[in-house]
């Protein structure tokens, strides 16, 4: 019965999520099945990188596009609180949503690695959304790219390696408490695209990366806001607290203002 029930949710998102490669693994991903039947509550195993749209009315769109990275370890997506949570927000403030599916590095029995695969399969997801965007009202000058955790070190990878093909790039960067070795911190060139950092001082290793990145950031010359928040620990997400770090994205609706990034 539990076989068919997934069947039926893989099914439902078959129909929903667009592919980001034609000829990628055919094995079998694993899901855990969330409240909404529609939407999983996490990945374990990823073999076909995908997109998930989320749409905005069209009397509200800015034209804004995001394109969301959840984290999870690189062993799992967490991609109800860091994926379609996150879509709800961007389409309540007029964004068009694209929830990554990426493949995972350190998922058992894994074949992939994060420079290599996971990587690629961000590139992939701009370039995607920058050839569609007429069909999915998107300005193509308008396509950021936000990640949390392992899905923020992706992020700053994808700001750091900046593609050489512009339609492959993001024009602007969120990255929020990235997640990798204190020594492994990505030199990003001159022209990465201006980024926003977000950590909590109480989540001691990424707190650490975040503050490095900003510091290989500013010495690049790249247009950086960072906001490092007394609590909120690791995986605060974007879920309501009483905290100053549930704030978080309105400054970040700030900080794309300031930089004429939301329209």
């Amino acid at each position: 019965m539990r076989l068919f029930v997934l069947a039926l949710i893989a099914s439902a998102l078959a129909a929903q999520d667009v592919k980001l490669w034609p000829n990628a693994s055919t094995e079998a991903e694993v899901s855990l099945p969330s409240d909404d039947p529609r939407y999983p509550k996490k990945f374990t195993v990823v073999h076909q990188p995908s997109i998930y749209p989320f749409l905005p009315p069209k009397g509200t769109a800015t034209g804004v596009a995001l394109i969301i990275a959840p984290g999870g370890g690189h062993s799992q997506l967490v991609i109800d609180k860091e994926g379609w949570d996150i879509a709800k927000w961007a389409n309540a403030h007029g964004m068009a949503a694209f929830v990554l599916k990426y493949r995972l590095a350190r998922a058992p029995g894994s074949k992939y690695t994060v420079e290599k695969d996971a990587l690629a399969d961000a590139v992939k997801a701009v370039a995607v959304v920058r050839e569609r965007a007429a069909e999915w009202g998107v300005n193509p000058a308008r396509i950021g790219f936000i990640g949390f955790s392992a899905g923020g070190a992706v992020a700053a990878l994808l700001e750091s390696r900046v593609p050489a093909t512009p339609a492959e790039r993001p024009d602007f960067n969120i990255i929020v408490y990235p997640g990798w070795a204190p020594n492994q911190v990505p030199a990003p060139p001159k022209d990465a695209p201006p980024a926003f950092l977000v950590c909590a001082d109480n989540d001691p290793s990424h707190v650490v990366t975040t503050v490095n990145y900003y510091l290989a950031l500013q010495k690049a010359g790249v247009s950086t806001e960072m906001h490092i928040y007394s609590s909120g620990a690791h995986g605060f997400g974007m879920k309501p607290s009483a905290l100053p770090v549930a704030t978080w994205p309105q400054r970040v609706l700030e900080w794309m203002g300031d930089r004429k990034l939301d329209k």
